[in-house]
């Protein structure tokens, strides 16, 4: 069963505040159901675990409906939130057990004091070939690197997230001034138009808006920031507050082991996972069939959120280099 996340304690409104710009700038959805806390139902243990309403997240609604989480001992409750940043004060309080989300957002909580975990690895883009975001310009713009945003507006889904991130270390590898760039908060369905009214010089999308804006003739696609920043760079992970990793051991492993299956699982039948998105977020169903998707793969991505951790302390993202090994939950 999925749930809306509804009210956060008292204490996490606070930290949400602090925590403004950390989120992913998914589709947002009302809010209506608030979420329970782990226990134990029917010899299984529940834990409740936070989602993004955007498409990898289907391999979620994959593990349960295979059963996979249940043969780990897990009843699975899963809650969307519109952004990373109501995920992250909602862990720390203990009305999410679990969230999947970005980890620059996760790096970002920790940095500004809150005590997250990450427990495995979720979904990465792609180290080589088509990836599954990128950055579109007109045709006929005259834009043709990453430098070439100079002083240009690219619109992102949030600022000071992996999209701006990104961007500006492609800029800066492409000989460009990274300080030089501007952005605009922009959700993504509206990204296309404001492009072809020439509103905006460059849109950074995912997919399927990434398809569509490339079906125009007029547009082009400048490049991919993610493989030009950091090849494999991690979409999402799992994460979980420090305060129930450690009070909870047992459930941590057996959470670890069952997304290892499931995510396991769903690459190896993405088709099989892909059918599930007209009801998980009604999506058409050929859109769906024809999705480029992440790479699923629950292994922490270590080296890559390594050098995630560095570039957002050298864009003062965050005010340090964090230490992913001790952030990260060993198996």
């Amino acid at each position: 069963m999925k749930k809306r996340l509804a009210t956060m304690l008292a204490g996490a409104s606070i930290a949400a505040l602090a925590l403004t710009g950390c989120g992913g700038g998914s589709p947002s959805g009302a809010a209506s159901t608030e979420a329970p806390k782990s226990g134990e139902a029917g010899g299984l243990t529940k834990v409740v675990v936070g989602i993004l309403p955007i498409a990898p997240s289907v391999a979620m609604q994959y593990g349960v409906d295979k059963k996979i989480f249940e043969k780990h001992g897990l009843d699975i409750e899963l809650t969307t939130a519109s952004a990373g940043a109501a995920m992250l004060p909602a862990v720390s309080t203990g009305d999410l057990n679990f969230a999947v989300g970005n980890p620059l957002s996760v790096i970002t909580a920790v940095d500004k004091g809150l005590d997250m975990k990450i427990v495995t690895g979720y979904s990465n883009s792609k180290a080589t070939g088509d990836d599954i975001n990128g950055v579109v310009v007109r045709a006929d713009s005259g834009i043709n690197t990453f430098a070439d945003l100079a002083g240009k507006t690219t619109s992102v889904n949030a600022l000071k997230t992996q999209g701006d991130l990104t961007i500006m270390e492609s800029a800066a590898i492409d000989g460009g001034d990274p300080k030089a760039l501007k952005f605009s908060e922009m959700p993504f369905p509206d990204m296309e138009a404001q492009l072809d009214r020439k509103n905006m010089d460059a849109i950074w999308v995912p997919e399927p808006f990434l398809s569509k804006a490339l079906a125009v003739p007029e547009n082009k696609l400048l490049g991919y920031p993610n493989q030009k920043a950091i090849p494999g760079l991690p979409t999402m992970v799992s994460f979980t507050s420090g305060k129930f990793a450690q009070e909870s051991p047992d459930v941590v492993a057996k959470f670890q082991a069952a997304m290892a299956e499931t995510l396991d699982a769903a690459e190896s039948d993405q088709a099989g996972a892909k059918a599930l998105l007209p009801t998980f977020m009604k999506m058409d169903a050929k859109v769906a069939e024809n999705l480029k998707m992440e790479t699923w793969d629950a292994v922490v991505p270590s080296e890559q959120l390594d050098k995630l951790g560095a570039l957002a302390a050298k864009f003062e993202f965050i005010s340090k280099t964090p230490d992913i090994a001790a952030l990260t939950i060993k198996k």
